[in-house]
């Protein structure tokens, strides 16, 4: 599966209304221990990032994640943007993912972050 494939696979994850469809499409690209991090979650292993995907889709029923940018790999690191669509269309804001990626091509962590990058930098002094 191509590193586009995987990304696009996962956000898919985050996607289906359905625990099992989410189960299946997590299985197919998620290793075993995979860990899941974001300002507001920690999550080790597929069952506890599902149950946070479960979560957080209960709060926001009917959204989906899509990847909005192209995807970048280097030395097993993988970045891209994603954003949320509610039902309705409204689009939050897009958000940023690190990911890594063993040599069997599934995702062993993702960090993510919410927003766009601040474009100050602090005075320093």
């Amino acid at each position: 599966m191509s590193i586009e494939a995987t990304i696009d696979r996962y956000c898919e994850a985050w996607s289906n209304p359905e625990p099992a469809a989410r189960a299946a499409a997590l299985a197919e690209v998620w290793a075993e221990g995979g860990r899941y991090t974001d300002p507001r979650a920690d999550a080790r292993g597929a069952e506890a990032l599902l149950d946070h995907i479960a979560g957080v889709l209960a709060q926001r029923p009917g959204a989906r994640v899509v990847r909005t940018s192209v995807v970048q790999q280097h030395h097993g690191f993988v970045r891209f943007a994603w954003q949320v669509i509610e039902t309705d269309g409204t689009r939050l804001p897009e958000g940023l993912d690190i990911a890594t990626v063993g040599d069997d091509g599934l995702i062993t962590q993702i960090i993510g972050f919410f927003g766009t990058l601040p474009s100050e930098v602090p005075a320093t002094g």
